[in-house]
């Protein structure tokens, strides 16, 4: 791989850009979870595992965007 170097502003993006992707996927995710396929068995639980990683990611990357924007325990 390439040594590349970026500014913050565009760190910034790329990292705005994988929360919002990994907010569609949470979505899409949690959809599949609340109308599983009626032959799609134990797909539902996948979904939502999935849902629930795909939300801890796009929460770690708000708290990396905007810090103080989740309670911390």
């Amino acid at each position: 791989m390439d040594d590349v170097v970026v500014d913050s502003d565009e760190l910034l993006r790329r990292i705005q850009r994988a929360r919002a992707w990994a907010a569609r996927e949470e979505e899409r995710w949690r959809d599949r979870s609340e109308k599983p396929q009626s032959d799609d068995v134990g797909g539902g639980t996948e979904a939502h595992v999935n849902a629930v990683a795909y939300s801890a990611v796009r929460q770690v990357l708000d708290e990396v965007i905007e810090p103080g924007s989740h309670d911390v325990f």
